[in-house]
């Protein structure tokens, strides 16, 4: 992924677009309390009434950048599909995207910001939560759902099953990155990490797949 924080649609604004970019690099430099709508504003190089046309607050800023990077790096119709037949595959399609995405440098970086700073603005751990690991979770555990009414899947709780996919995706190798422990996760921990998380996965929920 390139310095930008999300691939735009080219029909996206340049100006918001530079908001976007220029918040998400001040907060992962000086931390969410420290910068300002100013700050942003000058750094985007965009004048206030730009900015608050676009952001009325900091924190719906903050929100837009996380539920937009997850909206362009899940792209829920494809890595999970509706009519797909196999669940295995969808399942590993999935889990390899999101490792993809939230063991991105950025996107752990934003995530340090979060974890430091949300006891003391909590509209950033809401916007965080909600913008991503809630709507994921929704997601998914709505595709869950259907493959169960579907005869693919036992599943009492989707919900609760979508936590659990999302925490064993997790696990070991997200926690190592976020705290900076090495080694960096790579291709094959990757692969080796989504195996496991859906194999396990499945023998609690599968129907012999």
């Amino acid at each position: 992924m390139s310095a930008s924080v999300l691939p735009r649609p080219e029909t996206e604004s340049p100006k918001r677009q530079a908001v976007l970019d220029a918040a998400a690099d001040l907060f992962i430099a000086q931390g969410y309390g420290a910068v300002s709508m100013d700050a942003i504003a000058r750094a985007a190089n965009v004048s206030k009434a730009t900015l608050y046309a676009y952001f009325r607050s900091k924190d719906q800023l903050f929100a837009t950048i996380i539920t937009e990077a997850c909206q362009a790096n899940l792209d829920w119709e494809t890595v999970l599909p509706a009519h797909g037949q196999d669940v295995r595959a969808a399942l590993t399609g999935f889990g390899r995207r999101m490792l993809g995405f939230v063991l991105h440098g950025r996107a752990l970086a934003i995530h340090r910001v979060v974890l430091a700073e949300s006891v003391r603005f909590p509209e950033l751990g809401r916007a965080f939560y909600d913008g991503g690991p809630a709507t994921a979770r929704t997601l998914v555990a709505s595709w869950l759902a259907e493959q169960a009414s579907a005869g693919r899947l036992r599943i009492p709780d989707p919900e609760v099953a979508a936590e659990q996919l999302m925490a064993l995706l997790r696990a070991g190798l997200h926690l190592r990155a976020l705290l900076g422990v090495p080694p960096a996760p790579s291709e094959a921990g990757i692969d080796a990490a989504v195996a496991a998380a859906v194999a396990t996965f499945l023998a609690a929920y599968g129907d012999g797949v």
